[in-house]
């Protein structure tokens, strides 16, 4: 039986006991999402906890048999997302926040260092991550949430078209012209790094 059909089923059952559960299983996921789609550790922990909380809230007012249909992955996505869209309105009419990911920030979905790497290798891998989460914030709203969606969740094409609420061939364009503008950013930083080199 699949883990979240087990959970669901737990969770109609008994909520309270269960809920636990639910969080432990998707609470990283929920913050990479949100993470990736706002580009800051506290913004991406809110959004992750505030979607959490809305879940139980949704929850305790459902039936058990719509609780046992549930499909839990995507029905968190789609809350998740949805807290993301508010939290960057509300983060928008402040003004910007700079964008800054560190090791600490990424704790969820950070690989272990390598046996032996040193700072510098450390020093290297922060800074990749940094330049990726630019890369990404720099992609319309829309391409990003598909690329996250895809390429940071794994979500398959038909999961994230449901998750959207949009056809699966806008979702595959979509990542695909997200993951175009991303290497066409690529070769423009490689292309002036290779200016600077040789000036």
């Amino acid at each position: 039986m699949d883990a979240d059909v087990r959970l669901t089923t737990d969770l109609a059952d008994d909520l309270d006991r269960a809920f636990d559960a639910l969080v432990v299983a998707h609470q990283d996921r929920l913050y990479t999402i949100a993470l990736r789609m706002l580009g800051d550790a506290g913004d991406a922990e809110e959004a992750a906890q505030d979607a959490l909380v809305r879940a139980y809230r949704a929850l305790a007012t459902y039936e058990s048999a719509r609780i046992r249909e549930l499909k839990l992955r995507g029905w968190l996505t789609t809350i998740v997302l949805n807290r993301c869209r508010s939290v960057a309105a509300r983060r928008a009419s402040r003004g910007p926040k700079p964008l800054s990911i560190d090791a600490d920030q990424t704790r969820p979905i950070e690989a272990a260092a390598p046996e032996g790497a040193g700072p510098s290798a450390s020093a290297e891998r922060h800074a990749a991550r940094e330049r990726w989460a630019t890369r990404l914030k720099a992609l319309p709203a829309s391409y990003r949430t598909a690329v996250v969606l895809r390429h940071v969740d794994g979500m398959s094409y038909p999961e994230a078209a449901a998750v959207l609420g949009r056809p699966e061939g806008t979702v595959k364009a979509q990542v695909h012209r997200g993951i175009a503008l991303l290497r066409t950013m690529l070769e423009a930083e490689g292309r002036r790094e290779l200016e600077e080199m040789t000036a």
